[in-house]
């Protein structure tokens, strides 16, 4: 990218962040996708600490864009298509609140954005959605070996994906 184009982040909490980094990856004006941490109370966590649900942090990615591509509204609707707002205590095999969604915002635009997609969702699925809208923090990005997992280890990958039972119950709920 030229110096002159300006881009925007955005960061989703959605479960596994494998799973939610490689639904983001080839959209186009996306530029970057990174896994990693928000939303908790210690610094520079490692996988460990977070996985062991004691820093409030969620795995989350942050999307890096350039607006004159993809709109924030875009990536809100593949966020939400990957996730089941409906449940509380984490995403499909994972348990627990470094699991849970989330959307965190950078600015007021994208926190009415949010705001708005979210009860579109509920008015959509006809029950209470859980996903939490806060204002970003920090975000500290996984460890390396996370990064790009879907294309460094794709077997594995595949094998979590639909052995932790995300992809039929998206399906189920959003093949409506």
């Amino acid at each position: 990218m030229d110096s002159t184009t300006s881009t925007q982040s955005a960061i989703f909490a959605g479960g596994c962040f494998w799973c939610m980094q490689a639904e983001f990856e080839g959209t186009e004006g996306v530029v970057s996708v990174t896994s990693g941490y928000t939303g908790g109370s210690v610094a520079n966590p490692t996988y460990e600490q977070v996985s062991s649900g004691t820093t409030g942090h969620a795995e989350a990615i942050e999307v890096v864009y350039d607006p004159a591509k993809v709109t924030y509204e875009k990536l809100l609707q593949i966020y939400w298509g990957n996730v089941d707002p409906t449940d509380k205590g984490g995403q499909f095999a994972d348990r627990g609140t470094q699991y849970r969604t989330g959307i965190f915002y950078r600015d007021e635009t994208q926190h009415a954005l949010a705001d708005a997609s979210k009860k579109t969702i509920e008015a959509k699925l006809k029950q209470p959605v859980y996903t939490e809208i806060t204002k970003a923090g920090p975000f500290y990005p996984a460890e390396t070996y996370h990064q790009h997992y879907s294309q460094k280890n794709p077997i594995h990958y595949n094998a979590y994906k639909y052995g932790s039972g995300r992809v039929s119950r998206l399906k189920e709920l959003w093949d409506k």
